[in-house]
């Protein structure tokens, strides 16, 4: 049985999608951040970098959201591009992309605009422009296409979409009239049965909602540092 460790967040949705996507049978198993979950030595274990999602099937276990991603998509053969290698190189770069430009900087544009204890102009405009240029980056892509690789709808698509469904958070409500391709795509694929149950599965669990001293004590260990 694939178990999937999941918190209600950006990156573990994309693996929700492609379970509920292909149809496999698997476990959520809840890890609240907010509560420091993610540090106990069981979950460490799993992924040593104390972040969700991780996933294991049986003897193997995977973490960072598109490694398990790619691992899903090649155990089923599901949600995959054309066996090319100019079709592999796409597909590869885009992954990538995602996870070295949209999730890093919409995270730190988030983190640098709502919940630094400093409010620093420099950082916030950094990450925001940052994050702007990547999704425009992704709009100009999708104004020529219908998915991120052309006609198919693959693992990248999921990959996207969990990030977009925060772009209010991260960029701001006017996102849509900044980037129209985006929401088009995002849409398409949040009307879609398996988007929807996947979104759906954060209310099986009681995640804690607070954020207050301690949550900030777990999301934000660093700032010990600052305590001094």
């Amino acid at each position: 049985m694939i178990k999937l460790y999941y918190h209600p967040s950006p990156n573990p949705a994309k693996i929700a999608l492609f379970l509920e996507e292909a149809g496999l049978p698997y476990e959520m198993v809840p890890v609240d951040t907010r509560k420091g979950e993610q540090f106990t030595p069981d979950f460490l274990a799993i992924n040593p970098n104390a972040k969700t999602p991780a996933l294991t099937d049986g003897d193997v276990t995977v973490f960072d959201s598109n490694a398990i991603l790619l691992y899903l998509a090649e155990k089923t053969g599901q949600f995959l591009p054309e066996d090319t290698p100019k079709a592999r190189g796409e597909m590869l770069s885009w992954l990538m992309f995602v996870a070295t430009g949209i999730g890093p900087y919409c995270g730190q544009a988030v983190h640098f605009s709502r919940f630094a204890p400093e409010k620093l102009p420099y950082a916030i405009n950094r990450y925001a422009r940052e994050a702007e240029r990547h999704w425009g980056i992704v709009n100009d892509l999708l104004a020529g296409r219908r998915y991120m690789l052309g006609d198919r709808y693959t693992l990248v698509d999921m990959s996207i979409w969990g990030w977009a469904t925060r772009l209010s958070f991260a960029v701001g409500e006017t996102w849509p009239e900044m980037f129209p391709h985006v929401k088009r795509h995002l849409d398409e694929i949040s009307a879609r049965p398996a988007a929807q149950r996947a979104v759906a599965l954060k209310d099986q669990f009681a995640f804690k909602a607070d954020f207050d001293a301690e949550a900030r004590k777990f999301l934000f260990p660093q700032n010990a540092h600052l305590a001094g």
